[in-house]
């Protein structure tokens, strides 16, 4: 992956935008936007300006005069072999790379262009004609392959400003299975599938060991990279249908019927969260001084009491607020930290934290690195230097130190006496009487 390597606080136009913005969004066929127009219109009511083509237009392009034409990218076109215009799975990693945001969904008929541009983003999408298979958990509605899977929402990821509340009604699923690797730091696994779930072709005999299997089968997953662009595939394009988010549900095997599924509100939240709408916060202002003082000085000195303050905040909508968290670090890094502590809130989205200089000079840094699933990696360094101190700043007498300067004054006052003595004494000449 080429844009996982970029620069960790690579900042772009793309880097913090409110809701709303220009949006393309390519399709197989037309028909794709009256079958999903209750995700669109959400997406219309909330700001976005959404431009529809054909994944294989003539005209398609990304950027003009190198500038970006578009926020953000939606492809719900499963069955592209290759995009048209300019448009290319290079040109939408370099989207990516300069902080664009990608919601992705395939099917079991994926093309080549969603499996290259998966495997750019870390994914690995099965192979055509495959889906996921679940013998125990599917609808009563299915076609008799046991794909369209009830995905329980305890499935979901554990963050809240992705997928909103896992408090909501059974998920439907029709589509292929992704995988990931596990060690990626910059992976997130929204949705998985049951452990008695595989992906498989289910029109062909088994002769091979399943593509996933069990938790290991991601349903849907995301990528937040380094720059902080935000990217979702999800192996289902039915799972943002209409008939999805209106269809009621009920597991063949006893399983609660319920009057509707929760795909609209999950479907919802995750495309505020890829699109930048949740999960962003910033750095407002950094501070820091001596105590018992209110400007940053030149240097500090070894063993100086220090003062450092953050102010963080959280984009709403259209508007920031303040950020209250309670487990904000912070470290004083020269090459390995020297100071790690957690920060007091002391309200407003604003962090104190109060610590000695260690007594070693150089220079360092007031590093902040914070990372949480479902929010921008926050990252904030302040160089300083720091001295030794100065000739007049130490102690004129270490009382450790006494019994040195007993023994030095001692040896003074014992040369003073016996250099009295050598020069004052006589010796006796005259000879004795005998």
């Amino acid at each position: 992956m080429r844009f996982i390597n970029k620069f960790l606080c690579f900042v772009t136009i793309f880097g913090v935008t409110n809701a709303g913005g220009p949006t393309l969004v390519l399709l197989d066929n037309l028909a794709i936007k009256e079958t999903h127009s209750i995700f669109f219109k959400t997406l219309q009511d909330s700001g976005y300006t959404l431009t529809f083509k054909l994944a294989d237009d003539a005209n398609l392009q990304l950027s003009k005069y190198g500038e970006y034409l578009y926020q953000h990218l939606i492809i719900f076109a499963p069955s592209v072999e290759e995009f048209g215009g300019i448009l290319s799975v290079e040109a939408i990693t370099d989207f990516i790379d300069g902080g664009g945001n990608v919601l992705v969904a395939g099917s079991s008929q994926s093309g080549d262009a969603l499996h290259e541009l998966a495997s750019e983003c870390g994914f690995e999408i099965d192979e055509e004609g495959s889906a996921v298979i679940d013998h125990l958990n599917y609808d009563v509605s299915d076609n008799g392959y046991h794909t369209k899977i009830v995905a329980d929402s305890v499935n979901l990821i554990d963050a809240s400003a992705i997928v909103g509340s896992k408090n909501v009604p059974p998920l439907l699923y029709q589509g292929t299975g992704l995988i990931a690797d596990i060690e990626n730091p910059l992976i997130l696994r929204l949705l998985t599938a049951s452990s008695s779930a595989y992906s498989y072709n289910p029109q062909t005999p088994i002769k091979e060991y399943p593509h996933a299997v069990g938790k290991n089968t991601l349903l849907i997953a995301a990528l937040q990279a380094r720059n902080n662009a935000r990217v979702v595939f999800s192996g289902s394009l039915y799972f943002f249908s209409d008939e999805a988010f209106s269809s009621s549900i009920q597991k063949v095997q006893g399983g609660q019927k319920y009057e509707k599924s929760g795909n609209e509100a999950v479907a919802t939240m995750i495309a505020r969260w890829v699109f930048k709408e949740n999960g962003v916060i910033r750095v407002s202002t950094v501070h820091h001084h001596r105590v018992g003082e209110s400007a940053p000085p030149a240097a500090y000195t070894i063993m100086d009491d220090v003062v450092y303050s953050i102010e963080i905040q959280k984009l709403a909508r259209d508007k920031w607020i303040p950020y209250e968290t309670n487990d904000l670090q912070l470290e004083f890094v020269r090459i390995d930290p020297f100071v790690r502590m957690t920060m007091k809130p002391v309200g407003d989205g604003r962090y104190e934290a109060r610590f000695k200089i260690p007594d070693v000079y150089g220079v360092y840094q007031f590093k902040v690195d914070y990372t949480r699933i479902g929010l921008t990696h926050l990252y904030s360094t302040t160089q300083v230097s720091v001295r030794p101190l100065q000739h007049t700043q130490y102690e004129r007498f270490i009382p450790s130190a006494f019994p040195y300067y007993i023994s030095a004054f001692s040896m003074m006052g014992g040369v003073f006496l016996f250099s009295l003595v050598f020069l004052h004494y006589k010796e006796d000449t005259k000879p004795k009487a005998e």
